[in-house]
This record gives structure tokens, C-alpha cells and sequence, in this order.
């Protein structure tokens, strides 16, 4: 699944959401200053802070989404985030937008304080949709007329809910880090509008996709594309994004 990420980064940076300027000025002004992008993937958030003044560094485990980073202007290395070598470079801020589920939860905050310079920061992220309950029936519906009996629907819970075990795992391990103060978590609301053809253009991106055979990925853009048709061709999506945040102590 992780690997799949990679196959088109040129749509992966094309279709998927970026953050609200709320969170990404927040994070510049906090902390801002030098940043590590861990899991930069084609650049979306390393990009994001650099227009707000900061200077990124990315890190991708994917030489795929590395390279395409580095045609957009960034600085990007390719390495595992446990196992990079620094070579003695330190930075202000280390952030990572929709991938520290990827991340040892243990090895990945203390891999972070050895980093970071004192009194930095680390700040991960995620959008999380929140579709309105006509949207999230429909998006149900179709999942459940292309994949029968599939034993997960995304739609059919409530997202946020749905993360509250990456929240709790991602705070504990922060904490046993013993490297940095109580974790916060911040929440900035927005919504996106899409229509029938951007829906299912980033759709292919999500790594579900990635574990379904070629007749069930048809079969499922298929119905999606009648859900979306049943919205009237466009609908407004909501997201959450949800941070969880840390600053060095000492």
C-alpha cells in the first residue's frame, strides 16, 4: 500500500488537499525557521511552508515522489526517517502531513528530539474528511453496490473517530520519547468543493486502492462516478485537520 503512493505522483499532487493557511501559519510562527518535512511525498506541505517564509528540507522513503519534489524547486533525501543520517544537521521544526502513521511510533519522536534544536518543535498532521450525511450515505452506498461484503466501508463511520487510535498512539509516543512537553492537538476546519471528474481523479490516490483488483478499482469508480451524478455531478467536502503537537523541552 505504501508503495503505491508513488505510481503517479504527478496526480497525487494534483488531486490531493492541501492544509489550511490557518495550520501552516501557525506552524511557521510557532516554530517556523528550519524545517524537516519527513515523509514530504511530492512536496505539498514542504511547498506550503516555504511560501510562508520557512526553509524545508524533505525526506521521502520514495525515490519516485523524491524526484518530483526536487522538479517543483525543494531539497528533497531519500531515506527511511528512523534510519537517516542527519550528518549533524539540526532544525527548528519537524513536521509530517498525512504520513506519521507510517512512522515507528516509538522510534520516530526520539529520531525527531535528536534533531531538533532546543526549544523545536514537532508537528504532525492529517486531513480527515468530514463529509456532510448525504454525501457520506451516498459515498457508503457506492462502496458497499462495488465491493460486497468488504469488510471495511470508509464512509460508513465517522472519520475522526476513526483516528482517535493514530491520536492516542501518536501522543503516547511522543510522551515516552521522554524528550518533550505535554503533546497538543490542534483542529482547523475547511471544505473543498469537487466535482464528479476531480473526485474521481484523486481517488485512485488513496492507498485502499492499492489492495483492490483492477475489476473492483473499475467497479468502484464506476459507482462512485453514479453517486456523485445522484449529488447533482459536485458536492462540498469537509475536512478536519487534526495536529498533534510538541515542543522540545529544556
Amino acid at each position: 500500500m505504501a508503495e503505491s503512493f508513488g505510481t503517479d505522483p504527478a496526480r497525487y499532487d494534483r488531486t490531493r488537499p492541501r492544509y489550511p493557511a490557518g495550520l501552516i501559519a501557525r506552524i511557521a510562527g510557532e516554530a517556523g525557521g528550519d524545517v524537516l518535512d519527513v515523509g514530504t511525498g511530492t512536496g505539498i506541505v514542504a511547498r506550503q511552508l516555504r511560501a510562508a517564509g520557512c526553509r524545508v528540507l524533505g525526506l521521502d522513503v520514495d525515490a519516485r515522489m523524491a524526484a518530483y519534489a526536487r522538479g517543483h524547486g525543494l531539497d528533497v533525501e531519500v531515506a527511511p526517517f528512523e534510519e537517516w543520517d542527519a550528518a549533524g544537521r539540526s532544525f527548528d521544526t519537524v513536521v509530517a502531513g498525512q504520513t506519521w502513521h507510517w512512522i515507528d511510533p516509538a522510534a520516530g519522536p526520539a529520531k525527531a528530539a535528536g534533531v531538533l534544536r532546543p526549544g523545536g518543535a514537532l508537528a504532525v498532521f492529517w486531513n480527515v474528511s468530514q463529509p456532510a450525511p448525504d454525501v457520506a450515505e451516498a459515498l457508503a452506498s457506492a462502496y458497499r453496490d462495488a465491493l460486497p461484503g468488504a469488510p471495511l466501508n470508509p464512509w460508513s463511520r465517522t472519520a475522526l473517530n476513526g483516528y482517535s487510535a493514530i491520536v492516542d498512539k501518536t501522543a503516547a509516543g511522543i510522551r515516552a520519547a521522554g524528550a518533550f512537553g505535554e503533546p497538543e492537538e490542534w483542529r482547523y476546519g475547511w471544505e473543498c468543493a469537487y466535482t464528479r471528474d476531480e473526485w474521481l481523479d484523486q481517488l485512485p490516490t488513496g492507498g485502499g486502492m492499492a489492495v483492490l483488483s483492477p475489476a473492483q478499482r473499475t467497479a468502484l469508480l464506476d459507482a462512485t462516478a453514479a453517486a456523485v451524478d445522484g449529488l447533482g455531478g459536485s458536492f462540498t467536502m469537509g475536512y478536519t485537520a487534526l495536529a498533534i503537537t510538541a515542543r522540545l523541552s529544556g
